[in-house]
């Protein structure tokens, strides 16, 4: 398996894990999340891949093709009056084929974030997951992220 910067060869196989994640949150929230459809559109990935700001990592299998990937922004809050000026490697989007999990393709792309935020100057990275996924809990509480804030609701 290789660890390395997305490129516009990969869209069409991100595109199909986007479907599949998506379906992921629709199965836990079909109130909020439609099925069958992909967070992004192939234009809106070309500008994505193209930003230095919004670095996405994908995982490859020994033919170049995409098993993984994980989504990235860097967030700062530059002149914030209650938050210090740290960067932040925020994880928008990882996520493994769903034919492949339980083969360490997920650990190995989480550690490669947490590699490549490093090598930027990042002081942390952050996610987001939604409760509905115990899955995707248990795999981020096992590579060690420990939860910071929690988003509560209540259904009208």
């Amino acid at each position: 398996m290789t660890i390395r910067r997305a490129e516009r060869k990969d869209i069409g196989r991100i595109g199909e894990l986007l479907i599949q994640v998506n379906n992921v949150h629709h199965r836990g929230r079909p109130d909020l999340f439609r099925y069958g459809v992909r967070k992004y559109t192939d234009e809106e990935l070309v500008s994505i891949l193209a930003d230095p700001a919004t670095p996405v990592l994908v995982a490859t299998d020994e033919h170049d093709t995409v098993v993984g990937y994980a989504f990235c922004i860097f967030q700062q809050h530059r002149d914030s009056h209650i938050l210090t000026d740290v960067k932040t490697l925020y994880i928008d989007d990882l996520c493994v084929d769903e034919t492949l999990r339980g083969n360490h393709i997920g650990q190995e792309l989480y550690r490669a974030v947490v590699d490549f935020a490093r090598r930027q100057g990042c002081y942390n990275v952050t996610l987001n997951v939604w409760s509905c996924n115990a899955s995707a809990m248990a795999f981020y509480e096992k590579c060690g992220l420990k939860p910071q804030k929690v988003g509560m609701e209540v259904i009208l």
